[in-house]
């Protein structure tokens, strides 16, 4: 049942639990001291009850006028005892019974302090006895009086007032436990209800932090972290998807019409040329999708391997497959990074096939060291980019219109795909001023 209580409960429940075993420990420490205390007082006064009766007997014995036995502060069992053990005097309870005790002081001592239990009266009591000799005419006689021998526990009365005076002071602890702990979860509530209605309506907004730097302002920093890294997800697929859409829709578009066109006249339909301009369109299409799929994969962070990477050799081997334009290599020996070979070729590559579409005659690959950063750079001699689109160039299915008039084949995801590999890299690819044409600069750090 514990178990499903809620979180105030059981945390308002154990500081009770607490209050009261603390409570209950200071009971036990204090009744012990109360114990000595009331037995000390009850030792006091029948102390002083038989020195009273002890003069008593030293005064009126000789004389033969023994005054009779009274209760004496509070103290309602006494004794007079002569040297051969008679009963000279005793309260109106004890008259007729024998002594209770005959300890006696030792030596020259005139008090003796005992405890006495008699099966003589009822309920078989015990007492806190002392005796004081007393000087009657030459003979020793012990006047004894017996208090009342305290208990451990002191009372009934006194054990239920603790025990219920403990319990008592618990329930305010148990109170104040509770609203402390209402105004501890309350922000937290706070951020619960905000993060429902977060997720429910708009990943935009993000929970308040808290003025202090708590606890619960990490808490709040945490869900806030959680909730970009969840928007990011969300639109990276509603990207995705408004990507595909975008892009895949004009070779389908195509295929289609074809298919049509070829259905309404088949006697006339060319059915050769009709399935390579379908296969065509089917390559675009593939093409599209393997991008697509890749940049999603880059997006993700998917982690690829980390082995050392010398970019010089990297680029050798890919400039040595043939292209349409010349390329000229500058490439500084040694130059190693940490990433994936696969990827950082495929980035490579994109960058040279850009180039290549836009280069007049000439491609130049270079590779150095630079502030303790491997710098890739590829550029060509075309017309280069204005500095107002080199940042539009690395958006999804972006291509200029000198792109478009040179090569309708690309997918506009080259670029894109080359920057997500870099930042996955953890460098960076940007394009930088240059005499003629556009410069490519890739940096990464070097590996350690």
């Amino acid at each position: 049942m514990f178990k499903t209580w809620s979180v105030r409960r059981r945390m308002t429940a154990v500081a009770a639990l607490n209050a009261l075993a603390l409570n209950l420990l200071v009971v036990m420490l204090v009744t012990p001291l109360v114990h000595t205390l009331l037995s000390s007082y009850v030792t006091d006064q029948t102390a002083r009850a038989a020195g009273r009766f002890a003069y008593s007997a030293e005064r009126y014995a000789p004389t033969g006028n023994l005054k009779a036995v009274a209760a004496v502060e509070e103290i309602e069992y006494i004794q007079v005892v002569d040297e051969h053990g008679r009963v000279r005097q005793a309260s109106p309870s004890l008259i007729g019974s024998p002594p209770l005790t005959d300890v006696k002081p030792r030596g020259n001592a005139l008090r003796v302090d005992t405890d006495v239990c008699t099966q003589l009266l009822a309920g078989h009591p015990c007492f806190n006895t002392v005796g004081v000799r007393a000087d009657v005419g030459g003979q020793r006689w012990m006047s004894y009086a017996y208090g009342p021998d305290i208990p451990w526990y002191i009372h009934p009365l006194y054990a239920l007032g603790m025990l219920g005076g403990a319990v008592l002071l618990t329930v305010p602890t148990a109170v104040v436990a509770s609203a402390a702990i209402a105004n501890l979860l309350r922000p937290i509530t706070h951020i619960k209800s905000e993060l429902a209605e977060i997720t429910a309506t708009d990943l935009g907004r993000r929970v308040p932090r808290s003025t202090q730097k708590d606890e619960l302002d990490d808490l709040a920093r945490t869900v806030n972290e959680t909730l970009d890294r969840l928007e990011a997800v969300v639109e990276q697929q509603r990207r995705f998807a408004s990507d595909a859409s975008h892009d895949l829709r004009s070779p389908i578009t195509a295929m289609r019409a074809q298919v049509e066109e070829a259905m309404l006249y088949p006697e006339d339909t060319d059915w050769q040329a009709t399935c390579e301009a379908i296969l065509s369109s089917l390559n675009r299409l593939q093409a599209i999708v393997t991008d697509l799929l890749t940049l999603a994969r880059l997006e993700a962070r998917a982690p690829g391997h980390r082995d050392p990477v010398d970019l010089s050799e990297l680029v050798t081997a890919e400039v040595a497959r043939p292209r349409d334009k010349r390329v000229v290599t500058h490439l500084e020996p040694g130059v190693t990074v940490s990433g994936d070979r696969l990827r950082l070729a495929r980035l490579l590559t994109n960058l040279l096939d850009n180039a290549e579409r836009h280069a007049e005659t000439t491609i130049t690959v270079t590779v150095a060291r630079r502030e303790g950063r491997a710098v890739l750079e590829v550029q060509d001699d075309g017309a280069g980019i204005a500095p107002d689109q080199r940042e539009v160039v690395f958006r999804r299915f972006t291509r200029l219109d000198a792109s478009r008039s040179r090569d309708a084949g690309g997918t506009g995801l080259g670029l894109p795909i080359a920057r997500e590999i870099a930042a996955s890299h953890h460098g960076t690819l940007t394009i930088e001023d240059s005499d003629k044409g556009a410069r490519f600069v890739l940096g990464i750090p070097l590996r350690q």
